[in-house]
C-alpha cells in the first residue's frame, strides 16, 4: 500500500553468473522501511516517537473570490488550502479526518507524505470519522488533497 515505486528484474535476461555471485553473497532480502511497515496508531503512539495529531473537518462552503462572486469549495476546516501541517522527520502523524452529519458529500484525504495509496484512507461519509496513522520518514513539502476511491466526481474535490 505505497506511492514508492520499484524496479522489476527479470530473471530470465539476467546473466546467469550475476545471480550466481547474488547467491554467493547470501541472496537478496528485501525490507520495507519501518515508516511504512507500520500504521496501526495503537502501536505508534507507543513507539516513543513523537506523535502529533491532526483533526481535519471535510465541509462544503461557500467562499468569496475576486469581483464580489462566491464559489462552492470543498474544504479542510473551511479553508482553500487546507491549514499547514507541519512535523519533524520521524515523528508520528496522526491524522483523524471527520465529516459532519449534514455534509453533502463524502470527503477522503490523500496524504502524500505518508506513501501510502489513496486507498487506504477512502472516502468518509457524512456523519462519520476515520483515522490513520504513519512516521513522516520522507522530508519535503508535500500536498494533500481530497481523496477517495468510491466518491464521485473526486476530481471536483481537488479541483
Amino acid at each position: 500500500q505505497t506511492q514508492i515505486s520499484g524496479q522489476a528484474l527479470d530473471i530470465n535476461k539476467m546473466d546467469v553468473d550475476v545471480l550466481e555471485q547474488i547467491h554467493q553473497m547470501g541472496g537478496l532480502q528485501l525490507v520495507m522501511p519501518q515508516a511504512f511497515a507500520e500504521t496501526d496508531c495503537g502501536v505508534l503512539a507507543d513507539s516513543g516517537r513523537t506523535v502529533h495529531e491532526f483533526d481535519l473537518t471535510g465541509e462544503s462552503v461557500e467562499l468569496p473570490i475576486m469581483g464580489g462572486k462566491t464559489y462552492n469549495a470543498m474544504t479542510f476546516n473551511g479553508q482553500v488550502p487546507g491549514p499547514t501541517l507541519r512535523v519533524t522527520q520521524g515523528d508520528v502523524v496522526q491524522m483523524t479526518l471527520v465529516i459532519p452529519a449534514d455534509e453533502v458529500t463524502g470527503h477522503g484525504n490523500d496524504m502524500h507524505a505518508s506513501q501510502m495509496s489513496a486507498t487506504y484512507f477512502d472516502s468518509v461519509n457524512p456523519g462519520e470519522t476515520s483515522q490513520y496513522c504513519y512516521i513522516a520518514e520522507s522530508a519535503g513539502v508535500f500536498k494533500y488533497h481530497c481523496s477517495g476511491v468510491h466518491l464521485a466526481g473526486m476530481d471536483q474535490h481537488v479541483l
